[in-house]
């Protein structure tokens, strides 16, 4: 069962849904009269951009890349690789990156500096997790989601070595179920 490896719960499911719905109606007024492409970050993400899109009270377009920088470890290499990249043109449009968890910063700002290489009229950020206390460039971020602490955190699109994505709360998992790596 997935509880028996859960510490924790760090958010719970009611307060990410409700903080979801506020970051739409913020994006729904700020993008309201312009071209709006959500650049999905996969695979984490997704479950975020499904929550958002839906909130959203506009029409917006949808892509995706698939970027890495963990591997199956805890912790960022620094070392990011585009494994997937669009499929549309962002020449011209407003782009607003979803991401599901800014943590160091590297994989965000390295996607950011290619995604102005290609014209868009405006990159923007949305995170429905921030990790401000492992940031290691200083980066805006115009939508945060919650602000979390410094732990290694599974569900909700965030995972292990490719599990735990689908718990619907924010958790820590016990020791055990997963290695440190640094």
């Amino acid at each position: 069962m997935l509880e028996d490896s859960i510490e924790r719960v760090i958010v719970y499911r009611d307060t990410i849904k409700a903080r979801v719905k506020e970051l739409a109606d913020e994006i729904s007024m700020d993008y309201r009269d312009k071209d709006l492409l959500l650049i999905c970050v996969l695979k984490g993400g997704v479950v975020f951009l499904s929550d958002l899109m839906r909130e959203i009270d506009m029409t917006v377009d949808v892509d995706f890349m698939l970027v890495s920088s963990y591997g199956s470890g805890t912790k960022s290499s620094g070392k990011v690789k585009i494994l997937k990249d669009l499929d549309e043109s962002i020449e011209g449009r407003h782009v607003l990156i979803v991401e599901d968890l800014i943590d160091t910063g590297l994989t965000l700002k390295h996607l950011k500096d290619l995604l102005f290489t290609r014209d868009p009229a405006s990159v923007s950020v949305c995170t429905i997790f921030d990790k401000p206390a492992r940031r290691l460039v200083d980066m805006e971020l115009e939508y945060v989601g919650i602000e979390i602490p410094d732990e290694f955190v599974v569900g909700y699109g965030l995972d292990y070595a490719g599990k735990y994505r689908n718990l619907k709360d924010l958790c820590t998992l016990k020791p055990g179920f997963y290695t440190q790596k640094p």
